[in-house]
């Protein structure tokens, strides 16, 4: 029994995804968090407050832009070469685009080329990320032992949460360390800067990885193709779509709750900027610890219950989260963040592993990543400054509440025709092609 096969090197695999991906999305998220709070001032000092918020959330829509370039080059590769070269090479990118934005002269220093280098490095981390995701979640849900595939797939899934809490962490105690001048003015930088040490602690755990078996096998009998996109692609036009629709609406909830929240609480409900940064921190915490329970509950049950219950209940919420926020009360406000962190993730924990489940392994990397990174192009990328652009008369959020419930409705009517499509198996898993003999 090879150290991938057994137990405790299926673990290590997971922690091992899990740490990189919390890496990778504290990266991109502190990107987000200062998006909605810092950059407006910083690199577009001469627009209007909202003008500003809505042009620093356009730099943040490029690197979703990126994501499926990233996606399709990493994913190539993944497929042809290997899982684990392609992940350490992800990290070093988004590690190293974080470090540099850190260092980017203000408008008032260089005038133009300040936002101009602000979105190339935005799509250095795009391209980073989009080969992460995919290649993350099937490292560790290839090495999963026998009937356990959801729970491992979900590791790093909670890269996202984990992520997310750090970010803010490191935001939240930069300001308080420099005080709130100081940070506006240069200490915003610091956070970034860190991304340099984190990485190199990232890629240390990394490295002591393990091939993942399925493409040691695929490898072994021949299986690797020369353009497994292509290959990829015969899956079909209706499978690919409904697994697209599916998704898209688990993305654009995530990123209007994570990042738009912060700018329209503190600009048009009066929050405290600390409060709603905690708060959604809070929230994430709950989305971190809950991923675990659900996928065990998938393993046990099948993906079709949890799905599209999931489904059904982050439309609810979204009918309720701004009307919630709109009261300005911080307890109605708690509690609408509360309730994303635990809904959101009942579709998020098992949507990579949904994904993955529809291409065989030779061209798994390739396809996972065009799904998953178009998906969070059409979800997550555009929603911050789309829900910026729906704000009526004086604030209103009715429009925002709109776009979403809209949003989860397509995906609801996605998920159930893509588990009409493709019935599960008895393990809950909905496959294209049977997997060589050994695949869990």
């Amino acid at each position: 029994m090879s150290d991938a096969d057994r137990p405790t090197g299926a673990s290590r695999t997971a922690l091992a995804t899990l740490l990189g991906t919390t890496l990778e999305w504290y990266d991109f998220f502190l990107y987000g968090t200062a998006a909605a709070l810092i950059f407006d001032k910083q690199f577009f000092p001469s627009l209007s407050p909202a003008a500003g918020t809505l042009a620093a959330f356009s730099t943040l829509a490029v690197g979703f832009v990126a994501r499926p370039l990233g996606g399709l080059v990493f994913g190539h590769f993944g497929d042809r070469l290997g899982r684990r070269s392609t992940l350490v090479v992800s990290l070093v990118m988004m590690g190293l685009g974080s470090t540099l934005i850190g260092a980017v002269p203000s408008y008032d220093s260089i005038g133009l080329w300040a936002p101009v280098l602000l979105v190339v490095l935005r799509v250095v981390q795009g391209i980073g990320l989009g080969g992460e995701g995919a290649g993350a979640t099937l490292m560790s849900m290839e090495h999963a032992p026998e009937g356990r595939r959801n729970l491992y797939a979900g590791f790093p899934q909670m890269g996202t949460p984990a992520g997310l809490v750090l970010a803010n962490m490191v935001f939240l105690a930069t300001n308080s360390l420099a005080g709130h001048a100081t940070f506006t003015a240069w200490a915003w930088r610091i956070p970034f800067l860190l991304s340099f040490v984190l990485v190199g602690v990232g890629l240390v755990v990394r490295l002591r990885v393990t091939e993942s078996p399925s493409f040691d096998r695929a490898r072994q009998e021949d299986e690797v193709v020369r353009f497994p996109l292509a290959e990829a692609l015969k899956t079909g036009l209706p499978r690919l779509a409904v697994t697209l629709l599916a998704v898209v609406a688990n993305s654009a909830v995530a990123y209007v709750f994570m990042v738009f929240t912060l700018s329209y609480g503190t600009k048009h409900l009066g929050f405290d900027q600390q409060f709603l940064v905690l708060g959604v921190s809070a929230a994430a915490v709950l989305w971190f610890v809950s991923i675990p329970l659900w996928t065990a509950v998938a393993d046990r049950k099948g993906r079709r219950t949890l799905f599209i219950g999931g489904s059904v209940a982050i439309l609810l919420w979204c009918a309720v989260f701004f009307p919630l926020l709109d009261t300005g009360g911080r307890l109605p406000a708690l509690l609408a963040l509360a309730g994303m962190g635990l809904i959101i993730p009942v579709t998020h924990c098992v949507q990579g592993a949904i994904i993955a489940d529809t291409f065989p392994v030779r061209v798994r990397y390739s396809g996972t990543s065009l799904v998953l990174q178009v998906g969070a192009v059409l979800g997550g990328g555009l929603a911050p400054m789309i829900s910026s652009a729906l704000l009526g008369p004086g604030g209103s959020s009715t429009g925002v509440t709109w776009y979403l419930v809209g949003m989860c409705a397509l995906s609801l009517v996605g998920a159930v025709a893509l588990f009409r499509m493709v019935p599960e198996s008895p393990v809950g898993q909905a496959r294209l092609v049977p997997e060589p003999a050994g695949e869990a």
